[in-house]
């Protein structure tokens, strides 16, 4: 578990260590809040956040449906990169 701003997160991947890097309370605005899954990619010493949803969220489009982050990772990603995907824990 991480905790952002006092929101608990479980980490489903950690794909290169990438957690240890980052000081997600700086990079994860409330702008995260809703989204079911942040997954975050390291790339050209930068890491990139997208939001995601489960695939029953009332807001959830095929490229923010987290049954499509691997797809999101390879077509959208630099090759190889590390990455990681917490998931909000809801009370």
């Amino acid at each position: 578990m991480v905790n952002i701003r006092d929101k608990e997160y479980e980490v489903i991947k950690d794909y290169g260590d990438t957690l240890g890097n980052v000081n997600l309370e700086e990079i994860v605005t409330d702008y995260f809040d809703n989204f079911d899954y942040i997954v975050g990619d390291w790339a050209y010493g930068k890491v990139r956040l997208k939001g995601f949803y489960e695939s029953n969220h009332k807001n959830c489009k095929e490229h923010n449906n987290i049954d499509n982050v691997d797809k999101y990772i390879k077509d959208s990603c630099a090759y190889g990169c590390k990455y990681f995907i917490l998931k909000r824990k809801v009370d």
